[in-house]
């Protein structure tokens, strides 16, 4: 089937070189285009009036439009995005009226697109070895252009050559899937939406594209450029590790097992990998991980949580979808060795509500092992002292909290519900999430080294500052 094709040429005082930008498309190209769209971001010179000139004298389906005041770069393609999502377009290319980019290649441009190859092509200016500079590239732009990138592979986890070229095409599809609306109205919308596209998992093409530097004006302060992008990255990565609202990491929204050891989790795999196989209720198993460790151990589990995650079906002997907030669900039975507490008593309006009811369900000699993070570590004190509290993605701020504990708030609470401790242990903070959205996307290596290891020394010190959980196994008095 033959995809509609929309050209987007974002324009700003660009009157001495849209006429040209137009002339430059390939006419067999122009013949296979759905629309042509100029967007004036309330230009200072007459760049509406020759857009206006070329439409009547020209066969493209040329359309311009004006803005009443400046909406900025990002804020001109968000524009034109959307009209191209109101109008049906299948793929739409971006190109830039002062000509910096060739419209010769808007063939190649398309080509994967058009495919199903990807859902977004970039034209890349570093692809080809010297071109860049041969192509007029200054030699600072060029340095600064390979170490932002640099930057903003490593901290996003892609893997491109050139994140600052502004020759670009996307599926309409895909701009349809990721909120490029909330994105800056600034020069660094361009990196934010290769956050988006990165995050919603979408694949990128990159082709080889000539470098052009003419008498075009620059309006971009490059110092405050490097700023944007880099605090654009940096938020994105931190977002993955489950610090500040998350906003730009929108689609990854499960809680993930901690891996490294002496986390919570690796905590309770150990205390329960010499028990004789048990019986074991997994309260809010997410997505089974941790249940799918214990029967590998030999244990029999079942798991209860109020969503239904992808696979946690084949992790546990059974499952059933219940919110905890309103009890255990009776079908799940009594008796049990062990029950599992895992980062769950935080998220309830009433966790003595549970504790009792868990008691209840336990074996004559069986066990509760609950973890909690801990309200009194540095870091919320932190936030707390300098006035700057707010929740996070993840971690003790997780926005999900509905309670937060301390080492002796919660020893209260287990009191008062019927419990006395058998042992309990304090874990660092879980450095293996500084690995989320890494390229590779390993954690291996990231619990070792010399924060981890003064991490937890100081939580074998001072484990009520510095332990960033508290694991418990508690039996009923």
């Amino acid at each position: 089937m033959t995809k509609k094709i929309g050209i987007l040429i974002v324009a700003y005082n660009a009157a001495s070189t849209l006429h040209e930008v137009l002339d430059r498309i390939p006419a067999d190209f122009a013949r296979r285009v759905e629309h042509v769209l100029v967007c004036d971001d309330a230009s200072q010179d007459a760049t509406y009036l020759v857009g206006l000139g070329y439409q009547t004298l020209s066969d493209l389906p040329l359309t311009v439009i004006r803005h009443a005041r400046n909406l900025g770069y990002g804020g001109n393609q968000k524009a034109g995005y959307r009209w191209a999502i109101d109008h049906g377009l299948d793929i739409v290319v971006l190109l830039h009226g002062d000509g910096q980019y060739a419209p010769e290649m808007l063939p190649e441009m398309v080509a994967p697109l058009e495919a199903d190859e990807c859902d977004a092509v970039f034209g890349s200016r570093m692809m080809v070895k010297g071109a860049a500079r041969r192509g007029g590239m200054p030699l600072y732009k060029y340095v600064g252009n390979r170490i932002l990138t640099t930057v903003e592979n490593t901290l996003v986890g892609t893997e491109l050559s050139e994140w600052h070229s502004g020759y670009r095409a996307y599926s309409v599809s895909a701009l349809r899937d990721i909120p490029f609306e909330r994105n800056s109205d600034g020069f660094d919308f361009d990196t934010e939406i290769i956050i988006q596209l990165h995050e919603a998992g979408k694949s990128i093409r990159e082709i080889p594209i000539p470098t052009y530097y003419g008498d075009e004006i620059c309006h971009v302060n490059g110092l405050g450029y490097a700023r944007d992008v880099t605090v654009d990255a940096l938020r994105y990565r931190l977002h993955r590790m489950g610090f500040g609202t998350g906003e730009s990491a929108f689609a990854h929204t499960d809680y993930e097992m901690k891996l490294s050891p002496g986390s919570s989790h690796d905590r309770i795999v150990s205390w329960l990998a010499n028990r004789p196989p048990a019986k074991v209720l997994d309260l809010g198993c997410a997505t089974g991980r941790l249940a799918e460790a214990l029967r590998q151990a030999g244990h029999h589990v079942i798991g209860v949580d109020i969503d239904k995650c992808e696979g946690v079906g084949e992790r546990v002997d059974e499952f059933h979808q219940a919110d905890l907030a309103g009890g255990i669900p009776p079908e799940v039975g009594d008796g049990f060795d062990v029950i599992i507490a895992a980062d769950v008593l935080e998220h309830l309006p009433d966790p003595q509500r549970l504790l009792t009811q868990i008691r209840d369900l336990l074996s004559p000699r069986g066990v509760l092992i609950a973890s909690v993070p801990n309200f009194g570590h540095w870091y919320p004190r932190l936030r707390v002292l300098s006035g700057r509290f707010d929740y996070d993605r993840r971690g003790i701020l997780d926005r999900g909290h509905l309670r937060f504990f301390t080492r002796a708030s919660f020893e209260r609470l287990v009191a008062g519900c019927g419990y006395r401790i058998r042992r309990r242990t304090a874990t660092g903070i879980p450095f293996e999430v500084t690995a989320r959205g890494s390229p590779d996307g390993r954690t291996a290596g990231a619990a070792r080294g010399v924060l981890p290891t003064l991490d937890r020394a100081a939580v074998a010190l001072w484990p009520t500052l510095f332990g960033y959980q508290f694991v418990y196994e508690l039996e009923p008095v």
